[in-house]
Formats: structure tokens, sequence, C-alpha cells
């Protein structure tokens, strides 16, 4: 497990112990306990613009909420972010008060900013049909090629990516993350010709990420002048994917991964502990009046970086409200079927809160009173899983959820890693596209959704090894895809001898499953189950769950036939089993599942 995977692993299951009460308020609302921290007086582009040693931030001492001030000499970089749970009316997530101190926030219609209104919520149909999604996990991280967290970790004296920077690049005191982000140039980037790859290979949805913990939007941002309108491609990369994949049928989702750029970026004001640039700080110490007559003259490197904060300062309200107005206005321009946040439950209190609410009274009101939004959010407790469609990130689940849930994973880094393509095969370090196709079926059949990340270089494409992982899942996809899309879950999600790790960053247990393990699906009408073994069976083997006298209670079966194919079956259902013999002449090119349309009388 990458340290990433373990940072965002052990904060996740710290926050589902803290899960805040289910019934806030949805007014704005000013307790006296708050010491003025849920007061808004100022954007956070002033904010940002205020000299670091006039800042204003708010921290928990013991039981009481205090005004701090930046120490220079006792300061030291915030990790993945853990917000203490505030003692105020409503509770708090992130750091940051449920209740909201300013109104109107939460949008016209019947969901309002709080978790008894969104447990009114059921996912839609169309995504539940879709399963299968592809994603475009794409920022200016993946310019040095050197996988994901680059931004941070560059930061970061001793790692890997520092090193990296300093051969490549320079020292990050001279050369920082903001001189990556005009080199995301996308100068080779077809949209459509990738939408159409995406398409061939059974998405039914496309996902792009809106921006990362790095700060950098990918839309014509309004409350946000780092966007890639002004810098790197100078096109709106979340409109030009939303119009490539509406007009071949895809449906839209975008990822919003920014909440955390308080806590992640502060490694961009640190310095080098030791050699010849010990005690000179990186860039993140820049301020917008040293632009003058450099190629970043207008903007000010604060608002990439985030303000420089001690450990433990709480999210400042200016910056939970320009989290809600960029991703606000993310919504009101592009329309986004599907919304994700990379946080456990809604980011920053009142923030996500707000935007929650609000996404769901936009899609209603975009789509003629019809709810087809997905908002998804990751470590969702059981009580809370109505209300919105819970992400697994890597992971997998032990048995079938009673709501629609996502899995979602990537065939690499999240953000491209030239080394996986250089390493040896036909795949190089790749994710192997039969355990795609086993991570997919194996969701599929618990009521999930999978989502698979293809990352890109900094020129638009992708590599020659991602096309073959792609037309693999393709040449399946194209035989089987009626056990996929459009079912539901049988009795019971499968049988066999191997069984996948249940949870986040346990999906690569997928690799351990073989021809002997059957997942199931059933068509709506409940007259059809199909039965996919993880492999393809050279001799007879017995479904045991489909036995006459099984205790799943099957029914008479009437005919099996192999999905996408002429070819006949031998079968024969007894009381143990349905016994099955594929034909021996034939064999499809892509063997990772064989697709069992069992009809019933």
């Amino acid at each position: 497990m990458e340290r990433r995977d373990f940072c965002k692993l052990i904060a996740a299951a710290a926050a589902a112990a803290a899960v805040p009460a289910v019934a806030q308020t949805s007014e704005a609302t000013h307790s006296p306990a708050l010491n003025g921290v849920d007061t808004y007086t100022e954007d956070y582009a002033t904010f940002c613009a205020t000299p670091a040693d006039r800042r204003v931030f708010y921290a928990l001492e013991g039981e009481k909420l205090v005004k701090e001030k930046l120490d220079e000499t006792a300061w030291q970089p915030t990790d993945w972010g853990k917000a203490p749970s505030l003692p105020v009316p409503g509770g708090s997530w992130d750091g940051v008060p449920m209740d909201s101190p300013l109104s109107g926030l939460g949008g016209d219609g019947p969901y309002k900013p709080v978790w008894d209104s969104l447990l009114g919520y059921d996912a839609p149909d169309w995504y539940r049909d879709a399963k299968f999604g592809i994603w475009a996990h794409w920022t200016p991280q993946c310019v040095p090629e050197a996988g994901d967290w680059y931004a941070r970790n560059m930061y970061m004296q001793g790692s890997e990516q520092y090193k990296f920077h300093l051969e490549h690049y320079g020292h990050p005191s001279k050369v920082g993350y903001k001189e990556l982000c005009p080199q995301w140039t996308l100068l080779n980037w077809e949209p459509d010709a990738l939408i159409d790859r995406f398409k061939k290979a059974g998405a039914r949805l496309f996902l792009t990420v809106a921006n990362h913990h790095d700060g950098m939007d990918t839309w014509n941002s309004k409350h946000h002048q780092w966007n890639t309108t002004n810098i790197g491609p100078h096109r709106d990369v979340v409109g030009t994917w939303a119009a490539a994949a509406r007009k071949q049928g895809l449906r839209l989702g975008v990822t919003v991964h920014q909440a955390r750029n308080w806590w992640w970026f502060q490694t961009s004001h640190g310095t080098d502990k030791s050699g010849p640039m010990a005690g000179v700080p990186y860039d993140g110490r820049l301020t917008a009046a040293e632009g003058k007559g450099q190629w970043w003259q207008g903007l000010d490197p604060q608002q990439l970086y985030g303000a420089k904060h001690p450990y433990n300062a709480l999210p400042d309200i200016s910056y939970v409200k320009n989290f809600y107005d960029r991703t606000r206005d993310l919504i009101d321009q592009h329309d986004p079927d599907l919304l994700y946040f990379d946080n456990a439950l809604l980011p920053l209190g009142w923030g996500g809160m707000n935007i929650g609410s609000y996404f769901y009274n936009h899609n209603l009101k975009t789509r003629g009173g019809k709810m087809e939004a997905v908002l998804n959010v990751k470590m969702v407790p059981d009580r809370l899983a109505k209300a919105v469609v819970a992400d697994y990130e890597r992971g997998l689940t032990s048995q079938i959820m009673p709501y629609a849930w996502q899995s979602e994973t990537c065939i690499g880094d999240w953000h491209y890693r030239r080394s996986l393509f250089d390493q040896p095969g036909e795949y190089g370090g790749y994710l192997q596209p039969r355990d795609a196709i086993h991570w997919m079926i194996d969701t599929v059949s618990k009521n999930g959704t999978f989502i698979l990340n293809i990352p890109g270089k900094p020129d638009g494409t992708i590599d020659s090894k991602e096309i073959a992982v792609l037309d693999q899942i393709t040449a399946w996809m194209q035989v089987n895809c009626e056990a996929i899309y459009e079912t539901r879950p049988w009795k019971v999600y499968g049988e066999g001898p191997n069984v996948v790790k249940s949870g986040s960053f346990q999906g690569n247990s997928v690799s351990k499953l073989s021809p002997k393990d059957i997942r199931f699906t059933r068509n709506k009408a409940n007259t059809v189950i199909y039965a996919i073994a993880l492999g393809w069976p050279t001799d007879e083997f017995i479904v045991q769950s489909l036995g006459a006298a099984s205790a799943t209670n099957p029914g008479k079966i009437e005919h099996v036939q192999l999905v996408g194919t002429e070819e006949k079956v031998a079968w024969k259902q007894t009381a143990d089993g349905l016994r099955v013999t594929l034909p021996k002449h034939y064999h499809p090119s892509v063997d990772y599942g064989a697709a069992l349309k069992i009809s019933l009388t």
C-alpha cells in the first residue's frame, strides 16, 4: 500500500468513528461558543492576500475555540487533515460547524442541507443500469509522469518525487508546482476519439477531475484564478469533456478533491532541513506582489498553495465559502449527472452539506422534477447510506449492499506514472484486464457500479499499454455486456472457494479469483439469472446455488445459453446444482469470464 493510500485509510477510519448527528439545523445560525469562527467578513482571495503574520486563525484548545496567529518558529506542515470535533451546537465535520452561518446556500427545492432531508434521496435507474464508467484523472500533476500526490511530495525533502523534481526541474524554491501548471498543455488531446474508445470499452458514464488537492480548477472557474482557461491548455477541460461525452450518449461525472487543499498543500510552505538549500523557503511563500514581471503576474500563489497556517488551525470560513462557491459554479456551468467528493462524507461541515442539497435541488430543476443526480462520498455509515451513493476507493464489499454503491480503482497510479508503462510485458505494470473485469463483475453482483481510471499523459494522450488494457476490456464487454448492463443483484452475489477482502484499498484481492468462482446478476423482471464463471472452465462445473434443492430456491430452469454466442451448452439441473459443460470447440479470444444466461419457467 502506498503512503497516500495509507494516509487516506487511517484518516477515513478515524472519521468513521466521529460521524455527526443526523439532524442539524438548515437555517443560518450563530453561537457564542464559536467565538467568531462562523463570522464571514472577507472572501478567500482577500484572506490569502493578507500578510501571513496578520492572518487570524482559529483553533480548538481544550473545549474552547481560540484565535491564533502563525508562529513561524513552531510551524510544521499538516498531513491529510484530521480536524477535531468542535463543541458547538449541531456538531462539526472537518473542523467546520455543521450549522450554516450563511443562509440560502442549499438551493430552492425539497432538499435541505441536513442529513435527515438528504435521506429522502433514491439513486436513479440510469446509474443503477450503467454499471461501468471510465475516469480521466488528469491534472498538471501528470506533467512529470511520476505518479500520484506529486504536488505535495515534491516539497518533502528526501521523497522520491522531491528527488525527481530536483533532478528534472530544479529546487522547489525556484521551480515550484506552479511552474508545472503551464506545461500541462494537452496539445495532442482528442477528446472525441478518447470518449469513443471508452464507450467501445463498455463505459456508459464518464468522469473527469474538476480539481485535485493541488488547487487547480479544470474549468472556467469564476471564483478561482488558477484554472485551465488561464493556464496550461487555455481551455475549459471539463466543458470540452462534457460536450464529447454527451455527444456520444455518456453520462457526465465530475470529481472534486479540493477540500483537502487546506491541509494537503502546506508542504509548499516548507524548506529543506539539510543540505545547501537548508532554510530557503519553497515557492509557497510567494505573494501576488512578487509576480510583477513574471509569467504568473496577476495571479496569487497563495490561492493555489493555500494560506500558510498553524498546524492546528481550523479551515477559515472564507476557505469554506470559496470551496462552496467554486463547486456551485461547477454545477451551474456543467450540470453534471454525478458529483464526487474525495472525502469521508460531505466535506467541510456546512460547506459540503449546502453543496449536497444544492446539487440535488439543481438536478431536479434541470430535469423536470425527476431525480437523476448521483452524489459520491466515502466512509458512509449504514444509517446514511440511502442519502448518497457510497464510494469505496480501490475497494470492494463482502455482501450485496441494500443501496447502490460505487467501487473505483485505477489501472496504475491516479496520476500518470511512466515507470508503469516501462515495465516489461503487454500491460507493463498496469492492472491486468482480467482483474479489471473480475473487479467489475464482483462489484455489479453486489449492487455496485464500477469506475476505472485511465490516467493520461501531459499532452492529452494515453499510452499503448493502457490502450491494450482497454482493448481487452472492450473484447470481453462486447460479448458479455448483457450480463452486466441493466441488471440487479440476485438472491446471493456468488459462490466459490475464494473470497475478496471487504473495504477500501482491498480491491487487489480480486487477483485470486478463478473459474471456480461464480458471480450472479439478474434481469429486472427476475425471469433471467446470469451466472458468470470468473474464467473459462474446461470441464463440467456445478453451480450449487442453482440446484433444485438449493436454499436459494431458484425455481425450475428452462434454458441455459452462453451469453453473446449461439453456441450450445450442455446442462442439467439437479437437486445439488446446475451442471454445465461449455462447448469444447469454442473458446473466446478473451476468456476472463463465461457468462451463462439462465431462463426460468
